[in-house]
């Protein structure tokens, strides 16, 4: 498995020196001792995290996180800095950063926290968004949006695992008991009702689709018909 890339800016050069050694243990270290020059190494190649020093000639790290973050919302930035007032741990943090460690820091803490965030970023990076398509509409499970050209819907939780359930057994006859134990974690008289609510609900939203509909099955329960 390939190291993961660390862009580390710093212009004090025994401590540049000393970390660069130490995570390059561990992580793809690609090292800058200027503002401006460490930016074009962000324009120019892909890095999975920052390690920004604050005082730096040319572009210092608050003018680099800001302009990382003009281009990258995501990847993971934490500041090295000397400077200790409350107000500039406060700015960093406003910035984007997600971390602010004040000099001298400990290697070993710097590199708990870097691997904490690359695995945080990873776990974010490999969340897929499941998307079903209804006809004309999209479904947004995680976001319980239910949308088309005209219009986006919120659904409730339930409402949303029930149009899922649906989904993942389309043209497939449901039957009650089992849509209610699996979602309601019982079949009794109550659960029963709310169902009935949350299926009208659902068809008065996709009425505006002919070929997508919840037929009822009499007696036994209902199926998700996509034509």
């Amino acid at each position: 498995m390939s190291k993961k890339k660390i862009l580390y800016v710093e212009d004090d050069e025994t401590l540049a020196f000393l970390t660069a050694d130490n995570l390059e243990q561990h992580f793809e270290v690609i090292h800058s001792n200027n503002g401006a020059v460490a930016f074009k190494l962000f324009c120019e190649q892909e890095f999975d995290l920052c390690v920004l020093d604050i005082m730096l000639p040319d572009m210092d790290g608050f003018q680099i996180a800001t302009e990382i973050r003009k281009r990258d919302s995501d990847i993971p930035i934490i500041f090295l800095s000397a400077k200790t007032m409350k107000e500039d741990r406060i700015k960093g943090l406003k910035l984007g950063a997600d971390d602010y460690l004040v000099k001298p820091y400990s290697i070993e803490e710097l590199i708990l926290k870097i691997e904490i965030f690359l695995n945080r970023s990873q776990k974010k990076s490999e969340k897929i968004l499941t998307k079903y398509q209804l006809g004309s509409f999209e479904f947004e499970f995680e976001n319980y949006i239910l949308k088309n050209n005209s219009k986006e819907i919120t659904l409730t939780e339930r409402e949303a695992s029930l149009l899922k359930l649906f989904l993942e057994n389309r043209n497939t006859v449901l039957k009650r008991e089992t849509i209610l134990t699996s979602l309601w974690g019982n079949d009794d008289y109550f659960s029963g009702r709310s169902l009935d609510v949350f299926i009208s609900r659902i068809r008065k939203i996709l009425k505006e689709e002919p070929n997508v509909r919840i037929e009822n099955i009499p007696r036994i329960g209902f199926k998700l018909v996509i034509d």
